[in-house]
């Protein structure tokens, strides 16, 4: 179970689409994320176990690698709780079979990442509202600036 609530503030929005399109309505936006860096996010997981901080992001890197080399190959990887790992790419249109060069016609191979709906629900999060954060924007720079005079003043 989580222990910090998630942090969000309200905001202003127009919507472009749906039954409520053309409106401004309040939408909450999530705030006061932090990233947890590799090293630090593999001493957490080296606390738990044996394995001390070096040897949990050797393993990690190395799923990582071998996960991307079977993809490669070709094949599917379930990739444990999280997802599966699959290979995809971009075809070309070509009018019949004889027109189709598989280097010609196939680009952009990737690895396609289908998370897992049970692990990516978060149902035991709480949330916390707070105000947001105050942005200076140049408008308003140029607006402080011009309240005070830049050079001398003369009287009279």
């Amino acid at each position: 179970m989580a222990n910090k609530p998630i942090q969000f503030f309200l905001k202003e929005q127009k919507l472009n689409i749906g039954k409520q399109a053309g409106k401004t309505v309040i939408v909450a936006r999530p705030t006061g994320r932090q990233r947890v860096d590799f090293r630090n996010f593999c001493a957490r997981i080296a606390k738990s176990t044996t394995f001390n901080a070096q040897e949990v992001a050797a393993v990690l890197n190395l799923a990582s690698e071998t996960a991307r080399e079977i993809v490669a190959n070709g094949d599917i990887v379930e990739f444990g709780d999280m997802g599966t790992l699959t290979p995809s790419f971009k075809s070309k249109a070509v009018e019949t079979v004889e027109q189709f060069r598989a280097q010609q016609h196939i680009e952009k191979p990737v690895i396609k990442f289908l998370a897992s709906a049970k692990y990516f629900t978060l149902n035991d999060v709480t949330y916390e509202q707070v105000a947001p954060k105050e942005k200076k924007g140049k408008k308003e720079k140029k607006k402080a600036e011009g309240t005070e005079p830049s050079g001398p003043v003369t009287e009279g």
